[in-house]
């Protein structure tokens, strides 16, 4: 197949209308840090070199998908204890299921977009 393109950082940007409530859903209930921030564009570090940006759709040229096709997944070292942490939050997760031969559980962000978070 021959040589491929070289990565060395990642960025997830959700482009979003409902964006100061789904800055502060990324910011407060999943608690990740924020690595560059201005008045409408909010970037996250979600571990190492990945990130997930919220933009505001009415200030971008792109506009929101209003949440459709997308999910985030997100591999965490304690599912359990990821879930009480969202629960405690306020945040509106689904049960605990079996899936892929792993435990996952989901929500959604302010503006739609599905999170799975799972451990094997």
């Amino acid at each position: 197949m021959g040589q491929r393109v070289t990565v060395d950082r990642a960025n997830t940007v959700l482009y979003c209308e409902k964006w100061a409530e789904t800055t502060a859903f990324y910011r407060t209930a999943l608690g990740l840090d924020v690595e560059f921030e201005n008045d409408w564009f909010v970037e996250f570090r979600v571990s190492g070199d990945a990130y997930i940006s919220v933009a505001d759709a009415a200030r971008a040229t792109i506009e929101s998908a209003g949440g459709r096709g997308v999910t985030l997944t997100l591999r965490t070292p304690d599912v359990h204890a990821a879930h009480a942490l969202l629960v405690d939050r306020g945040v509106d997760v689904s049960a605990m299921k079996r899936r892929f031969g792993a435990e996952v559980f989901y929500c959604r962000d302010p503006e739609g977009h599905r999170l799975e978070f799972w451990s094997p």
